[in-house]
């Protein structure tokens, strides 16, 4: 026990702990969400994050501890997006013939999902800076930062409205598609990109080739529509 407790106070102090608390609770929420014939409501993400938060706060281990650690995987996520290029490589001839539908597509779904959210919002009588952050909550993470702070916003709670958009999109997609009759791959990862961005992307890919070379797609066109139309909109209403 002594050994233990050594071994404890040895990693918590260091970088090590962040990198392997990350590292062993996403490889246990990968084993479970195979075991588990990849239903949504296990997705290891989501349950990567309830674990790793329930041990900090038993830990009492502040977040910059933990993130000096985790960082290292952290710097991985642009490689990743940028690996999501490949499947939409493989398609560009189809891609190629169906662009203007895609663009006009995305552009009215990420109209949907901000409006949407700010009307919920101030029905809801949320603070003017809530709503300038919960409007690019379906666009992923690192650009809702940025466009929150070009509205005003809050960056950080944008953060939190797109990782939990992106939750809701990767847990609910399949039963919604199924209970609306939508079979098509391509649509259904298109669909998912457009709302749930990267996590929806990260479903979509282990779900089909197609439907994930599609939410790709769908997840770089809110990004590139988002950043541009959005501050430009609100210069326009302001």
């Amino acid at each position: 026990m002594a050994d233990f407790v050594q071994l404890w106070v040895y990693m918590a102090s260091t970088p090590l702990f962040g990198l392997t608390a990350t590292l062993v609770t996403y490889v246990a929420a990968q084993a479970l969400y195979a075991r588990v014939d990849h239903a949504p409501w296990a997705n290891p993400v989501l349950w990567s994050v309830v674990m790793l938060g329930a041990l900090l706060l038993a830990t009492r281990t502040p977040y910059p501890a933990y993130f000096a650690g985790a960082q290292f995987v952290h710097a991985l996520l642009g490689p990743a997006v940028v690996a999501l290029g490949w499947p939409l490589w493989q398609r560009r001839q189809a891609l190629r013939r169906r662009g203007v539908a895609l663009v006009l597509a995305a552009l009215a779904g990420g109209t949907a999902a901000a409006l949407s959210a700010l009307l919920i919002g101030w029905a809801l009588d949320l603070p003017a800076d809530v709503l300038r952050s919960l409007a690019p909550k379906s666009v992923t993470a690192p650009v809702a930062m940025g466009i929150a702070e070009r509205l005003n916003g809050i960056p950080a709670l944008a953060a939190l409205f797109a990782v939990l958009t992106g939750m809701v999109g990767a847990l609910s997609a399949k039963y919604l598609f199924d209970g609306l009759g939508v079979h098509d791959w391509a649509v259904r990862g298109f669909a998912l990109g457009t709302a749930a961005h990267g996590i929806g992307a990260a479903r979509a890919l282990q779900v089909h080739p197609d439907a994930g070379a599609y939410a790709g797609m769908a997840l770089g066109l809110q990004v590139l529509l988002a950043a541009v139309l959005m501050p430009l909109a609100a210069r326009l209403v302001g």
